[in-house]
This record gives structure tokens, C-alpha cells and sequence, in this order.
């Protein structure tokens, strides 16, 4: 557990670096089977949300999680990098407040196990 622990301490550092803002990080472990854990963040610019996916992706693959890939590829507003055990969600910030993922997620933990 401690090596998720630290891949999730890198993808958020690297997120901070690229400049992505409001990075949340949702403990989803024992909680849900998607993943142990969720990331989200905003950035600036369609531009921005790319080349911080892209870095993302990087991340993931030089830490030996060579199934991770990008969804969401055709989408300027959103990408969900899918590293297997942790999931990053990268929005444009008005798409974040629309779908308010922190919300749901939030109401959701504490009341049962999510298995989808």
C-alpha cells in the first residue's frame, strides 16, 4: 500500500509542478472497486488540461503502470487518466463545478461501498 501511497504523492506533485490547480485527492480505498484512489484537478486551458494528461500518462508509465491510458481523448473540457489503482480527473473549471465529482464522491463514502 505504501508504493499506491507514493505513486498518488507523485502524480499530485507532478500535477503542482504543471501548474494544475485545486488538486483534491479522494481516498477510495476498501470504499469503492474502481480504484484506491481518485485525483482531481482543474486546468487552464484546453492546451493546458492536454499537456497535463499527457504528463500525467508519463508518470504513470516511468512507475511501471504501463496499462494506464487517457480517456476522454476528443474532449477539450475534460481527460481522465486511468492509472489503474489511482484515476485523475483533469477539467476546465467550469466543467468541474458543473459536474462537482468532489460532491458526489464526498456524499457517497461515508454512507456505503460503491462496486461498479
Amino acid at each position: 500500500m505504501q508504493e499506491l501511497t507514493d505513486l498518488k504523492n507523485l502524480i499530485v506533485s507532478t500535477l503542482d509542478i504543471n501548474k494544475a490547480s485545486d488538486i483534491v485527492t479522494i481516498n477510495l480505498e476498501g470504499k469503492s472497486s474502481i480504484a484506491d484512489y481518485m485525483i482531481i484537478a482543474s486546468g487552464t486551458s484546453s492546451r493546458h488540461i492536454q499537456s497535463l494528461s499527457e504528463r500525467v500518462l508519463e508518470e504513470f508509465k516511468n512507475s511501471g503502470v504501463y496499462d494506464s491510458k487517457i480517456e476522454g481523448i476528443d474532449s477539450k473540457d475534460w481527460k481522465l487518466v486511468d492509472g489503474i489503482d489511482v484515476v485523475v480527473h483533469i477539467f476546465n473549471p467550469e466543467k468541474r463545478k458543473f459536474y462537482e465529482i468532489e460532491k458526489i464522491w464526498s456524499e457517497i463514502i461515508p454512507k456505503e461501498k460503491v462496486i461498479i
